[in-house]
């Protein structure tokens, strides 16, 4: 069993940073799909950023230019750099690695969440 530990939210003043760590249990394998979710009150959960294991990346387009995802395959662990923060990134920031052993199976891992508030 796959497990996320994420950390690294906080609260933060509009225009500062926060840097979140995802450490996965076990390696991280080429194929894995990694990334970053978030998902405010009311609203559904969606994506920020992803990474494969080989370090294809991609980003929302509320994000782009402001946060940055990479990976580091030594300490198992995937990071999301968030600068220039506004009050509209505050939400639950979840980690997610998709894995797929053979062709016909595909399985989804979640960590627990990391509140990130953004104050005006």
């Amino acid at each position: 069993q796959v497990q996320l530990v994420e950390s690294g939210g906080g609260l933060v003043q509009a225009g500062g940073s926060l840097r979140l760590s995802c450490e996965v249990s076990g390696s991280i394998f080429r194929l894995d799909d990694l990334g970053w979710y978030r998902q405010a009150p009311g609203q559904q959960r969606e994506l920020v950023a992803g990474i494969t294991g080989g370090g294809r990346t991609n980003y929302a387009s509320s994000v782009k230019g402001r946060f940055t995802i990479s990976l580091d395959n030594a300490e198992s662990t995937v990071y999301l750099q968030m600068n220039s923060l506004k009050p509209e990134d505050t939400a639950v920031y979840y980690c997610n690695l998709r894995r797929s052993p053979t062709v016909e199976a595909t399985y989804t891992y979640w960590g627990q969440g990391t509140q990130v508030t953004v104050s005006s």
